[in-house]
């Protein structure tokens, strides 16, 4: 069982193993006394896992509470995170108790910035049922909930008492929800590790999964270490995510993440490549790489809208924008331009 320390403050652990969600109760006490609980998930997973945790908990001392909202990234808003927090204070929860979420990104994100600000402050832990969160969005201490001017938009930084992670939930998700996981997997091979992109580019990704997702999280954990509140190193994490936020917010959230993802870092990769700022030959890798796994690689939103959804996003500074671009696998650089600089990479990057 791969167990990787990230040095945050808090510190915690990622827990990886097949088995480990009948153990999330243990695995939970070694950092947080019993207490009570509460299990936030959805409408799809809660008939697939949510009495399971239950159990697990109850079985190692904690009084547990369940909170289930409906499934998908519409229920990620100010209004579900309001009932949340009620029902944390109806059922007289205090600073000394525990949120579990059990779910995708959109409860991890959602249920830890519940954490963060309901009395100021409760510990959560993240238990993944996605590739996607188990890959990327469960570690790192992002939280936030999505506004109608954007995705993320009001959020804070607040870390996990421990992240346990089972690989054996991944055989429950749908082709399209998995193939969104491997967006983010894909991304980090592409800006931080070749080796990984290679990897994905031969491997039968079910057989490896476990020491893939070990990867993943052994290389974002590098870079929050290094710069926890995303000022800097962090935002290479970003890549694909400025255009792909853009397309998110303008399918009115109905497009899954990792969809917009690999779409905006094709748009963006090819854009470098034109543009002289990447090596040659990388948007045809990437682009393969991310039909091999059922993700789109284009869109036929017009240019203006995805140049003006894009404006949108959270990393812009006044009238400046970061953006990540990849100079060759497994390497990438922030790149900082004035909005009118990026309209001209989106159009680069969107003409075929």
């Amino acid at each position: 069982m791969p167990t990787i320390h990230v040095h945050t403050k808090p510190e915690y652990d990622i827990h990886i193993g097949r088995g480990l969600l009948d153990r999330c109760g243990e695995l939970t006490r070694a950092v947080k006394a019993p207490c009570r609980a509460l299990v936030l998930c959805d409408t799809n997973v809660e008939p697939l896992y949510a009495d399971r945790v239950e159990r697990s908990f109850a079985a190692t001392g904690y009084e547990v509470t369940r909170h289930v909202f409906p499934a998908g990234e519409q229920s990620k808003n100010l209004a579900v995170l309001g009932e949340l927090l009620n029902r944390l204070g109806e059922e007289g929860f205090t600073r000394t108790d525990l949120l579990a979420a059990l779910g995708g990104g959109v409860c991890g994100d959602m249920g830890g910035f519940a954490a963060a600000v309901f009395q100021r402050g409760i510990d959560f832990v993240q238990i993944p049922t996605t590739l996607l969160a188990a890959v990327d969005s469960s570690v790192g201490g992002k939280t936030a909930v999505d506004l109608p001017c954007g995705k993320n938009m009001a959020g804070c930084f607040w870390q996990p008492k421990a992240v346990i992670c089972d690989p054996d939930l991944f055989d429950t998700l749908s082709p399209e929800v998995f193939a969104c996981g491997m967006a983010e997997t894909i991304k980090t091979g592409a800006i931080l590790d070749k080796a990984l992109f290679e990897q994905l580019e031969r491997c039968d990704i079910r057989s490896e999964i476990e020491a893939v997702v070990a990867r993943c999280c052994e290389l974002k954990r590098s870079v929050v270490e290094e710069d926890e509140r995303d000022l800097g190193l962090r935002q290479l994490l970003n890549f694909g995510h400025t255009i792909g936020h853009g397309i998110e917010r303008t399918s009115h959230f109905t497009l899954p993440h990792g969809y917009a993802v690999a779409i905006g870092m094709v748009l963006m990769a090819r854009a470098a490549e034109r543009l002289g700022a990447s090596e040659e030959g990388i948007t045809e890798r990437l682009i393969s790489i991310l039909q091999r796994y059922g993700l789109p690689t284009s869109t036929d939103l017009p240019v203006k809208t995805l140049c003006e959804a894009s404006h949108m996003d959270k990393k812009r500074s006044g009238k400046d924008i970061t953006i990540v671009v990849p100079e060759r696998l497994g390497a990438a650089v922030r790149r900082r331009m004035t909005m009118e600089e990026l309209d001209r990479w989106i159009i680069k990057g969107a003409s075929v």
